[in-house]
């Protein structure tokens, strides 16, 4: 792992071809009880998440600790209640009105200067972040750096797809929990766990199988990244 940055996991599910929403990118509520109750397991050892626009567009809402065992860890653990949700967006074009925006958590977006226009003089998040480079693109490595300042050394990632290919082109990404769920999806615009541009067979990143699990219907995979 880099210094100067937090630990990150990426926690996603897709279907069994792949796939972590349908071709209409509706919202993937095909995990069964068990991944969600997994989900909560990565959300609660973690210090902030991250998601992009199109995540929070597709939901709506963030997913929060209730589980009584979790929460009483955190509070033992000296921790907020919730993990810091974080909205990574370069436009910062999300609706005001969605349901997110009344969870009981701390909101934070990581977008550029044209971004944060419209939210630095509204309540909503707690912290609008500018980390952008000269091409006016969100510079996640100076972010990353300012969330270890904070004190945030663990973070899970919970997509899309393009904020995960951004983060494994950077080298930034230390874990991989993949649930693999019993249905097929197809569709050759649907999107996959990983997307951008791709990676050539040679130049891939390699992965270390650390555990891997069932329950009922469904595998649990979980990936080191290999430096």
């Amino acid at each position: 792992m880099m210094q100067h940055r937090p630990h990150t996991t990426v926690v996603l599910a897709m279907s069994a071809d792949g796939k972590i929403a349908d071709f209409r990118r509706s919202p993937a509520r095909f995990g069964s009880m068990a991944d969600k109750i997994h989900l909560g397991k990565q959300i609660a050892a973690s210090d902030a998440v991250l998601f992009g626009a199109g995540t929070l567009r597709a939901y709506g809402t963030t997913m929060t600790i209730t589980d009584a065992i979790l929460l009483q860890q955190r509070k033992i653990a000296n921790q907020h209640p919730q993990p810091v949700h974080i909205v990574i967006s370069r436009s910062g074009n999300l609706n005001p009105d969605i349901k997110f925006f009344q969870q009981p958590v701390r909101r934070w977006l990581l977008t550029t200067s044209l971004g944060a226009y419209f939210w630095q003089e509204r309540s909503e998040f707690e912290k609008v972040l500018v980390f952008e480079t000269p091409s006016q693109e969100i510079d996640i490595l100076a972010a990353l750096e300012y969330f270890t300042s904070l004190q945030i050394t663990r973070l899970a990632i919970l997509g899309g797809g393009k904020l995960v290919a951004s983060f494994l082109e950077s080298n930034l990404i230390d874990e991989i929990w993949l649930t693999i769920c019993p249905l097929i999806l197809g569709g050759s615009i649907a999107p996959s766990p990983v997307e951008g541009t791709g990676f050539l067979s040679d130049l891939a990143p390699k992965l270390q199988l650390l555990e891997v699990s069932t329950v009922e219907q469904e595998v649990f995979l979980h990936y080191r990244i290999i430096p």
